[in-house]
């Protein structure tokens, strides 16, 4: 296993992980919104330029600190991982919401919040899923299936 990532890494790893947010969260904010896609689309991009910038920054110093303190890839690990992720982009995000779609910081907060929902789960599951993938790909010997 490799510990540490490198920036190109990094950011095709933030870029797989926006990409997929971006086709998932797109329609589904059209439909829980009602407002028009255009706009939407405006709103998410925003978020996922944001949180593409947010993510490669984390994550290096997250596997940084994971290093330092000598933590496991393991289940608490990726909750902690999650939930700092979430946490600090919520407190970056909410005010550029609010700008793009000329809201309230409080009606942003909200419609962050029902977003960080669909996140929390999909933080964790995304990053579990490359560091499998990439424990795969990296090893040196054949892995038979």
């Amino acid at each position: 296993m490799h510990p540490t990532k490198s920036i190109t890494e990094r950011v095709f790893q933030a870029l797989g992980f926006e990409g997929l947010a971006l086709l998932i969260c797109t329609p589904l904010l059209v439909w829980v919104t009602g407002r028009p896609a255009l706009e939407m689309g405006t709103v998410t991009l925003g978020v996922s330029l944001l949180a593409l910038s947010w993510n490669v920054m984390f994550n290096s110093l997250f596997d940084r600190l994971k290093a330092r303190l000598h933590l496991s890839n393991g289940g608490r690990t990726r909750v902690l991982h999650a939930l700092l992720f979430e946490g600090g982009l919520i407190l970056l995000a909410v005010p550029l919401i609010a700008a793009l779609m000329k809201t309230s910081l409080l009606e942003a907060f909200i419609l962050d919040i029902g977003v960080l929902l669909f996140f929390l789960p999909y933080t964790y599951v995304y990053h579990w899923a490359y560091d499998v993938i990439r424990e795969r790909v990296t090893r040196k010997t054949p892995i038979a299936l």
